[in-house]
């Protein structure tokens, strides 16, 4: 995910990974009391509740004679049989309603949040969640995980990036978005949950216990007395601070040489993205762009060009992995289109387009695409994602063993530079 700061608090998501023309067809339904019974007249209801803003900001042309009819047929002839929601509210059925409108547009990254989801997500802003360390996207129109997070219940289960998730306690996925899966992934510390894998046509179980999960941004060690070692784990609101703070710990440890780790990061805030390019690409160079269509110009975000790094071109190695999406491919494109740096691993996840975040009530919101973001010369990577300079595969057994031949390589390839 790529966030870009917005409205006050809230965000702006290219996203793993990683939402405003419904605001009016939403400040539409917004104002349903419970029990009314309405005609193909949303204004004639009968007993005492009314239905409140029944045309505030309803767009012109939009007939919803067929909506009103089925709410007014579910509440004559609907009769709970023990096999659904035993309760369900007129706030139910317009978030509901909402949500199957956003559904009908087939992007699984423009999605509603009703008040509870809504309450989940900007706690998982905040960067501490219960649940099981993964983060899930939608590849192929399957829920697949782009990254476990390092030491998680999921990282100490075996899961891995580009597993398949076909199955959650039992429940076929298939027809799942990535935010109702992430609700059900997602519980209270100490409760258990089985998710169903796919791997390499292979079908694997795992039962998992929720835990929290809190990940530091960045985590640094001395791979020798030459080469340094950056992970960056998330590009959430406060990686730049950190991610100062490594370079600073590289520039004092007298080291000539970087290994920048952006394996199975999902992404996290544009603006970071920008910053920490900018220690590397020279002022004023662009690093990444968004693309609105035809109906608006290209936004481009050019580097701050703070130039302290210029001097290490070919001395830098990004690794970079099927679980690195969204800010994490704008960081490594960047640097590696400008020959700043070479690209070490596997194919990238390809995580392109840009999500804006939007209240729209005091306690719902919308996430919407608003644009896909290019490369430096202008390249989206959506569909392929990057391609790594140097291909190195990481194997299950590798994982097994604790061997990491992408990282070896890297290590190869900077002790041949001077």
């Amino acid at each position: 995910m790529i966030y870009k700061p917005n409205y006050k608090n809230w965000a702006r998501q290219i996203s793993i990974g990683f939402v405003s023309v419904f605001l009016l067809t939403t400040a539409f339904f917004a104002g349903i009391y419970t029990d009314a019974k309405l005609t193909e007249n949303p204004n004639n209801v009968q007993g005492i509740s009314v239905v409140l803003n029944s045309s505030k900001g309803q767009p012109n042309n939009v007939d919803f004679t067929t909506f009103w009819k089925v709410w007014q047929t579910l509440d004559e002839n609907y009769v709970y049989t023990g096999t659904s929601s035993a309760t369900t509210t007129s706030e139910d059925r317009v978030n509901g309603a909402i949500k199957g409108m956003v559904a009908s547009l087939g992007d699984p990254y423009t999605v509603y949040f009703p008040p509870e989801e809504n309450k989940n997500f900007q706690t998982e802003l905040s960067g501490s969640i219960e649940g099981v360390g993964i983060v899930i996207g939608v590849k192929d129109s399957k829920l697949v995980v782009i990254s476990p997070v390092k030491g998680s219940p999921a990282d100490r289960a075996g899961v891995l990036a580009g597993d398949k998730i076909v199955s959650i306690d039992g429940k076929d996925t298939t027809t799942f978005s990535a935010d109702e899966a992430v609700k059900m992934i997602r519980g209270a510390k100490g409760t258990k949950v089985a998710l169903g894998l796919s791997r390499n046509g292979q079908n694997i179980d795992v039962t998992m216990i929720r835990e929290t999960i809190t990940v530091p941004a960045v985590e640094t060690k001395k791979i020798n007395n030459q080469i340094f070692y950056i992970k960056v784990n998330e590009f959430d609101a406060n990686v730049t601070d950190q991610f100062r703070t490594a370079l600073r710990e590289y520039i004092n440890g007298g080291y000539s040489k970087l290994i920048i780790d952006v394996r199975n990061n999902p992404g996290g805030y544009l603006d970071s993205a920008v910053d920490m390019s900018s220690w590397f690409v020279p002022m004023g160079k662009i690093i990444v762009s968004e693309d609105f269509g035809s109906e608006k110009n290209k936004v481009e975000h050019r580097s701050n060009g703070y130039g302290l790094f210029n001097n290490l071109n070919g001395k830098i190695v990004i690794l970079a992995n099927e679980g690195s999406a969204s800010a994490s491919e704008i960081f490594a494109g960047a640097l590696q289109e400008y020959k700043i740096a070479k690209i070490v691993g596997a194919q990238t996840f390809g995580k392109g387009s840009v999500q804006e975040l939007i209240p729209v009530t005091n306690d719902t919101s919308l996430k919407v695409t608003i644009a896909r973001w290019l490369t430096p010369f202008g390249k989206s990577i959506s569909k392929e994602g990057l391609t790594p300079d140097v291909v190195v595969p990481m194997t299950d057994k590798d994982y097994a063993a604790g061997i990491d031949p992408q990282l070896q390589k890297a290590q190869d390839i900077l002790n041949l530079s001077y």
